[in-house]
């Protein structure tokens, strides 16, 4: 079953806080030297020695499920029980997919555009079909343009229209899908076990 992947308009959750990472550089070192801040139990990492300006995960899916897990570990009344880090990580799979993968062609039509994003991977088409439909359902109206998602052969096409022609094409297929600032919402619902797509 296909996985939908936006959040319903209006889902309220609390704040996310960003969570710090440690990156530990070992190139170099010789056996037996101790980097700051590491204990000799496990080599773990003493939180209270990172810099607060070392911020970065590694890896941007990494550091996207690192601070819902902090906000959901730092929320006593997480319901652990329902929690799905796993539908998290194949979501960011989806927007990966969509992201870097997918082909992309623009088509000017009266008052915006038709962008068609397609595949010859069956996986990145599975991730177009999830995201593109279920975004035009939630950000609809939105900026006072009109979306409509329909599938194509190879993936789904996404057809925007507006008062200002001009700046939906400039946006272009991925500056559309980033509009509106659901995506840190959503991945909590999704990691949350909760259904962002019940209406």
């Amino acid at each position: 079953m296909i996985r939908l992947v936006f959040i319903v308009a209006f889902l309220s959750v609390p704040g996310l806080a960003l969570a710090q990472n440690a990156t530990a550089p070992h190139e170099g070192m010789q056996h037996g030297q101790h980097m700051p801040g590491i204990s000799h139990e496990g080599h773990g990492m003493n939180a209270d020695a990172v810099p607060a300006e070392i911020m970065e995960g590694g890896q941007s899916a990494f550091a996207a499920i690192q601070e819902i897990v902090a906000q959901l570990m730092a929320d006593p009344t997480t319901d652990w029980s329902r929690v799905d880090i796993e539908a998290l990580r194949q979501h960011l799979i989806d927007m990966d997919n969509v992201t870097l993968r997918a082909r992309v062609r623009l088509e000017e039509v009266e008052g915006g555009a038709r962008f068609e994003a397609t595949s010859e991977d069956a996986a990145v088409t599975t991730s177009i079909r999830a995201m593109v439909p279920a975004h035009a359902e939630t950000m609809d109206g939105v900026e006072g343009w009109t979306m409509q998602a329909a599938e194509i052969p190879g993936g789904a096409a996404l057809v925007v229209t507006g008062a200002d022609p001009d700046r939906i094409r400039a946006l272009g297929f991925i500056g559309m899908m980033t509009v509106g600032m659901h995506h840190q919402a959503h991945h909590l619902a999704l990691a949350a076990g909760q259904n962002p797509h019940a209406h």
